[in-house]
């Protein structure tokens, strides 16, 4: 493994990364934690389409704007709201999906050279997870990595894998011209003006519906109608998501909720 650290922008949730090796981190243990107050602050996080099937029974899958949009989850319809996983970043309900963005990190798979495609298991030292504790799951066996990390490389290599499927799916998405901008009224009871949600994107089911057979048939065959449908379905959960945020009083529609009450 690697000593260099990359130096690219990081990504969500990243605060720095550290290439794992034994020479700096033989002794080093992992210590399992249910606590992310960062996360718990995070109303979006980006999904691969491996898991579209489990996502969209839980969360809405929305398509961020700009000319490289990916996939999100959403767990809050305002910036700074999750309505999934409490203030320290513990889901509020036993069994959730949690997306696998989240459960990747600390650890990822970066490119340490820009003349190299060789990716190295790196982790964020400034979790707090990873360190010379008295307790925990050792990383390495000696020289060699342990099950535990044999079993974190095997989960950021199928991370990464599902990571270029999603690439794949999006540059196909764009070129097929079914995105379009997002937008969501919702009118709560005790409103005067409905709540208008934008600055996503989502696909344009009335093109959908207009695709030529070939089209309907390429798409179909490639894998991507299922995804797309996916989607669609997905944001039904866009109300059941207000709903959440009306009920744990956050945002804007804590007020309509305090004055409904007191009518």
């Amino acid at each position: 493994m690697a000593t260099a650290a990359p130096t690219n922008s990081l990504p969500l949730f990243y605060n720095g990364l550290e290439p794992l090796n034994a020479t700096q981190h033989g002794n080093m243990k992992l210590k399992r934690v249910d606590q992310n107050p960062a996360m718990g602050a995070t109303h979006a996080v980006p999904a691969t389409v491996d898991e579209f099937t489990l996502l969209q029974r839980h969360y809405p899958i929305v398509f961020s704007v700009g000319d490289n949009p990916l996939p999100l989850a959403l767990m809050g319809l305002s910036e700074g709201i999750n309505t999934y996983l409490d203030e320290l970043g513990r889901p509020r309900e036993p069994d959730m999906y949690v997306p696998a963005y989240m459960r990747r990190y600390p650890f990822l798979l970066a490119r340490l050279r820009q003349d190299s495609d060789d990716l190295s298991l790196c982790f964020d030292p400034s979790s707090g997870v990873v360190g010379e504790f008295p307790d925990g799951e050792a990383l390495f066996e000696g020289t060699e990595p342990s099950e535990t990390t044999k079993a974190i490389l095997t989960f950021c290599e199928q991370f990464e894998a599902a990571g270029q499927r999603t690439t794949a799916f999006m540059q196909d998405l764009i070129k097929s011209g079914l995105l379009m901008d997002g937008e969501v009224a919702i009118q709560p009871e005790g409103a005067e003006q409905p709540f208008i949600y934008r600055g996503f994107q989502m696909v344009d089911e009335e093109k959908l519906r207009e695709l030529r057979g070939d089209e309907l048939r390429k798409i179909n065959q490639n894998g991507m109608l299922p995804l797309i449908f996916a989607h669609l379905f997905s944001l039904s959960q866009l109300r059941d998501l207000f709903g959440r945020q009306v009920r744990q009083g956050k945002g804007p529609v804590a007020q309509i909720k305090k004055a409904t009450a007191e009518a």
